[in-house]
């Protein structure tokens, strides 16, 4: 089962360090990463969300093949690439997986100026190398779905 681990970090970049660690960690089977995404405040105070899953591009691929094939049976398979391409694009922007947007925005909201939160939605199969490989950003911890002893656990080895 997939754990949900909020990590605050001091700034956009090193949030974008800490989704690479994610990415690298989930190659070499460390962990199954489902989704990924990092909230910070814009200049003009301004909550701002990047995605790692694009559901807006996969919906438009979805939605050209299929169109294309329904094009075929109609003997216009442009026009059906063209609307299944649009219709797929905006299902796929519509479309929420993985970690909640309202609760990226949330807590987006509430952090201070310049600091990043990482959202990671991950199967953790080795906790121990996965919590050494993110010591480099220093994250703190703030909020997980993890029971509290286990919380409590992770909160004191990435103090270590």
């Amino acid at each position: 089962m997939a754990q949900l681990i909020v990590l605050g970090v001091t700034d956009r970049d090193t949030a974008e360090r800490a989704l690479d660690i994610a990415a690298d960690l989930n190659k070499r089977q460390l962990l199954r990463l489902e989704d990924a995404a990092y909230a910070y405040k814009d200049d003009k105070g301004r909550p701002r969300i990047q995605q790692t899953v694009s559901t807006t591009g996969v919906g438009a691929a979805g939605g050209a093949l299929w169109g294309t094939l329904i094009g075929l049976i109609f003997l216009n398979p442009l026009l059906g690439l063209a609307v299944g391409a649009a219709t797929g694009a905006v299902a796929g922007r519509l479309t929420d997986i993985g970690i909640d947007d309202d609760m990226i925005k949330q807590i987006g909201s509430h952090l201070e100026d310049g600091r990043a939160a990482v959202f990671l939605l991950a199967d953790i199969t080795t906790a121990d190398r996965v919590v050494d490989a993110f010591k480099p950003v220093n994250p703190t911890v703030i909020q997980t779905n993890l029971s509290k002893d286990d919380e409590h656990e992770l909160v004191e080895a990435l103090r270590a």
